[in-house]
């Protein structure tokens, strides 16, 4: 409300001032003929002004807003990978459902081109994949996420997260995950149901996981070659992942 009441000052103010610079222009030439041309002509032009400053400049400004926004929230999704996500990739992959048949989805070489990405990218869109809890080290899981909270809750502070839908579902299904595994007393004795639930929720977190490293690993593929680099050699997907270079 004070903002508009601002605007509407300055509104005020802006025309006032027109009309008096009119004023002392007619009273020092005394042509009112002249000041009524010139003030169609600036009103004729107005509408080309508007479109060229509302709508080409301003939409180039916030283009390029938009990627610096996209960039720096780039930067924020690899932290949490760096973090939380590759090793919890690792941790629930080795038992996804499939996942001996689907090993050379996942096998990003530092050769990948676009068209291998989107060959990927159109794989994944047409599955689900399903983790059984049992199968899960439960409690590895759980001391990862809950050692990692404090980070998580950081994230989720950051205003970019607001820009990135996908992002943000991945990172509740994390939390919730976590929550779900840190109020359970004993992760060795649950119930059949107990753990039907629980691989519902590694499968949400799973899945999200898998669609966003991918489009995590693209954007460093073409915007940072040595973070791919070495993002392929800790390839979280690859049994045998080294970060040295043999």
């Amino acid at each position: 409300m004070k903002r508009r009441n601002w605007y509407l000052l300055l509104g005020f103010a802006l025309v006032a001032l027109s009309v008096i610079l009119y004023a002392v222009h007619y009273a020092i030439f005394r042509n009112s003929h002249h000041i009524f041309i010139y003030m169609l002509g600036d009103m004729a032009f107005l509408p080309l002004e508007i479109l060229f400053v509302t709508l080409i400049v301003a939409g180039l400004l916030d283009e390029r807003d938009k990627r610096v926004a996209l960039e720096k929230m780039n930067m924020v999704i690899g932290a949490f990978f760096s973090e939380v996500g590759t090793e919890l990739l690792r941790a629930i992959c080795t038992v996804a459902q499939g996942s001996e048949e689907r090993r050379e989805l996942f096998s990003v070489s530092g050769k990948w081109t676009d068209s291998d990405f989107r060959a990927m990218s159109e794989a994944l869109g047409k599955q689900e994949f399903k983790v059984d809890s049992k199968e899960v080290s439960l409690e590895d899981v759980r001391s990862l996420l809950v050692r990692k909270r404090d980070f998580m809750v950081r994230l989720l502070e950051n205003p970019l997260l607001l820009e990135h839908e996908t992002f943000t579902d991945l990172l509740w299904a994390v939390f919730h995950l976590t929550d779900e595994l840190d109020l359970r007393a004993d992760l060795a004795g649950l119930s059949d149901a107990d753990y039907a639930h629980l691989s519902g929720d590694l499968g949400r977190a799973y899945n999200l996981l898998v669609r966003e490293w991918l489009l995590y690993m693209r954007h460093l593929e073409k915007s940072y070659p040595y973070l791919f680099s070495l993002a392929v050699r800790l390839n979280p997907f690859n049994p045998d992942a080294c970060a040295e270079i043999m």
